[in-house]
């Protein structure tokens, strides 16, 4: 009897060390909903090249995601806009070091119901008059934003407060981060937002052009005129790529823990994502940055260029060719 219970004791701790072995295996990633399409679309790819090894890849918004990722709770942050200047105290903290990945370009989508048929293009002023805070319990209604517009309820739809397209949205179009009306339905989750759209004529909302392109049967992108003068653009990778879809154009990145790097599986991850990034962004439909990206983003982790190039700003308006500049001289 005691012999028979010696064996289970020691299968039981072979078992948990095999667990501890197994959880060492797993890359954790989280963070923006914007860049989830593409880092999950890698993710996949590797898992099935690499048996054993096992990514994780959660959704709680640019801002939740480093919050966990400061705390050194996650090996990798998706984000959809540079850290800021508090995420960057956040991190010194608690030691945790960066390196900063862009991985693509996104065209941030305005939305409207297939069925709406007076809405040909937005300007960004028109925008900002829905979203401003002002706008909070009085711009309620679509003439109140333009009287050739008719008399019917606006429901507003976008990224919730931990959301980095949240942060964007509201720089490049009210001209402050996170200001912005509060009554409107709000969601760190892009597909929330789709549905919500998709299912009302008077509906208007944004997100990452991923989605929109999955959606193409739900909804309707909306053309933006950036100033008057302008020609409405409407969102493409080649209007991304020609520099005239602004200010809604932005690159999304990763930002990899310094120390998770260590750990092997980790590093294969990354590398594997630098080396298939540009497949699956085109895949999932972002813009693949220029093969010189990728290849400095491994040479920047070679060299240890550790830290951002933003200066914890979220600057509206950087072309992909302007981000080339920037990060060979890193």
């Amino acid at each position: 009897m005691i012999k028979f219970y010696t064996k289970v004791l020691l299968a039981t701790s072979a078992l948990a060390l095999f667990g501890v072995a197994a959880q060492a295996q797993v890359v954790k990633v989280d963070g923006s909903s914007t860049v989830y399409p593409v880092t999950e679309a890698v993710a996949e790819e590797f898992q099935k090249a690499n048996k054993g090894l096992k990514v994780t890849v959660g959704v709680s918004g640019t801002g939740g995601g480093f919050k966990k990722f400061c705390r050194g709770e996650t090996d990798i942050s998706n984000a959809s806009r540079p850290i800021s200047t508090s995420e960057m105290a956040d991190c010194n903290k608690t030691g945790v070091e960066y390196f900063e990945l862009p991985v693509a370009f996104d065209a941030l989508t305005v939305v409207i119901n297939p069925k709406n048929t007076w809405l040909k293009q937005a300007t960004v002023a028109e925008l900002k008059k829905m979203w401003e805070p002002a706008a909070q319990g009085k711009v309620m209604r679509w003439n109140q934003v333009n009287p050739t517009w008719p008399d019917q309820p606006m429901k507003l739809f976008g990224a919730g407060a931990d959301s980095g397209t949240f942060d964007y949205f509201t720089e490049a179009i009210v001209g402050k981060s996170k200001s912005s009306r509060g009554d409107f339905t709000a969601s760190e989750d892009d597909n929330v937002l789709v549905q919500g759209v998709a299912g009302d004529v008077n509906a208007i909302g944004y997100f990452g052009y991923a989605y929109y392109a999955e959606n193409t049967n739900k909804l309707k992108a909306l053309p933006i005129v950036e100033k008057e003068g302008k020609a409405a653009v409407a969102p493409s990778p080649e209007a991304v790529i020609a520099g005239t879809y602004q200010p809604l154009a932005r690159p999304i990145f990763i930002y990899i823990n310094v120390k998770s790097l260590a750990k092997p599986e980790v590093k294969k991850f990354v590398d594997f994502y630098m080396s298939q990034g540009a497949k699956m962004a085109k895949e999932v439909k972002y813009v693949p940055l220029p093969a010189a990206i990728y290849l400095s983003n491994i040479k920047h982790i070679a060299e240890n260029k550790k830290g951002t190039i933003f200066g914890g700003k979220n600057e509206v308006g950087i072309s992909i060719e302007e981000l080339v500049k920037r990060e060979a001289k890193l």
